[in-house]
C-alpha cells in the first residue's frame, strides 16, 4: 500500500493537489452555473486572451475553453495539469498549461483578464501572496482585469474564533475519522478526511493536513497524506495588497454576484484593473 507523509510547508509553497487528491478534483470539482455566468459576463467586458492561475485540474478553463474563449492556466501541480491537458485534447484544444507556483508567474504572453479563483492566500506565507498579486500585474496588459475570489476568516461558524485567544490555543488536532467514499468513474473510491494541525494567530495562518484514500474492490490500496497552509485575510488587507501590487479601480463584490459586497458575505470576488 503506497503511504506518503506530509512534508512541513515552511520552506516552499505546499500543496496537497497531487496523486489521489489531483484524481478526486479532476473526477468531483465542477464549476457551476453562478461561477460560469460570472466569469464569461467578466471576460466579455475586459477581452481575452485569459489566464486561469491556479487553473488546477480544469474546473473553470475546461468549460470556458469549450466556450471557445482563448485561455490558459498555471498551477503548482503538474499532476493538476496533466489532468486539464487530457480536458483540453478532448475538445481539440491545446492551451499552454504551465506548472508554475503563483508568486513566481513568468509567462510570454500577457492577458486582458486574469482570473484566480480558490488560490489566494496559499502561498504559505504573506510576502508570496502579495508576490502573486505583483506577479499577475506584470502578466495583465494595460486596461486588463483581475478577477480573484477570497474566503474570509471569518467564514467559519464554529468555534474557530477561539482559537485566537490566549485562554484557547492549548489544542491537539483531532484524529483522522473514516469518511463516505466517493465512487469514480472507472468504479474505484476515494475517501478524503481533513484535520486543521497548526494555528498561528500572529501570523493570521493556519496548516491543514488531508488524508487521501483509494479503496479498489474493497480493499484499502494507496494512501497518501499531504499539507497546505493558508494565511487568513479580512477584506482591507487584501484591497491595500491589490493598491501595492499597483492595482487600480479596486472593487470588492458578493460570491459570483456581480453586487457590492455586504457583511453577510463570508466569499468574496476582487475585480481590479491594471
Amino acid at each position: 500500500m503506497g503511504h506518503h507523509r506530509p512534508v512541513a510547508a515552511t520552506d516552499g509553497p505546499g500543496t496537497w493537489h497531487h496523486g489521489i487528491v489531483a484524481r478526486y478534483w479532476a473526477e468531483f470539482n465542477e464549476a457551476t452555473a453562478a461561477e460560469l455566468a460570472y466569469l464569461r459576463a467578466a471576460i466579455a467586458r475586459s477581452g481575452e486572451p485569459v489566464l486561469d492561475v491556479g487553473c488546477g485540474a480544469g474546473r473553470l478553463l475546461l468549460p470556458l475553453l469549450a466556450d471557445g474563449i482563448d485561455i490558459d492556466g498555471t498551477d503548482l501541480s503538474a499532476d493538476m495539469l496533466a489532468y486539464a491537458r487530457v480536458g483540453a485534447e478532448r475538445l481539440g484544444r491545446r492551451p499552454a498549461l504551465e506548472p508554475q507556483a503563483n508568486h513566481e508567474l513568468d509567462l510570454p504572453r500577457r492577458y486582458r483578464t486574469v482570473i484566480a479563483i480558490g488560490a489566494f492566500g496559499i502561498g504559505g506565507r504573506r510576502d508570496r501572496d502579495l508576490g502573486m498579486l505583483r506577479r499577475i500585474h506584470a502578466q495583465l496588459e494595460d486596461g486588463g482585469a483581475l478577477i480573484m475570489d477570497q474566503e474570509l476568516a471569518t467564514a467559519r461558524s464554529d468555534d474557530s474564533w477561539l482559537r485566537w485567544l490566549p485562554a484557547h490555543q492549548a489544542w491537539t488536532p483531532r484524529e483522522f475519522e473514516d469518511r463516505d467514499p466517493r465512487r469514480t468513474s472507472d468504479g474505484d473510491e476515494i475517501e478524503l478526511d481533513t484535520r486543521l494541525v497548526a494555528f498561528e494567530p500572529l501570523e493570521a495562518r493556519h496548516t491543514l493536513e488531508i488524508r487521501a484514500r483509494l479503496v479498489r474492490d474493497g480493499a484499502l490500496v494507496a494512501e497518501e497524506l499531504g499539507e497546505l497552509s493558508e494565511s487568513l485575510y479580512l477584506v482591507p488587507e487584501i484591497r491595500l495588497m491589490l493598491e501595492v501590487a499597483g492595482f487600480r479601480d479596486v472593487r470588492v463584490e458578493g460570491p459570483f454576484t456581480g453586487e457590492p459586497a455586504t457583511a453577510r458575505d463570508t466569499t468574496v470576488v476582487f475585480v481590479a484593473q491594471r
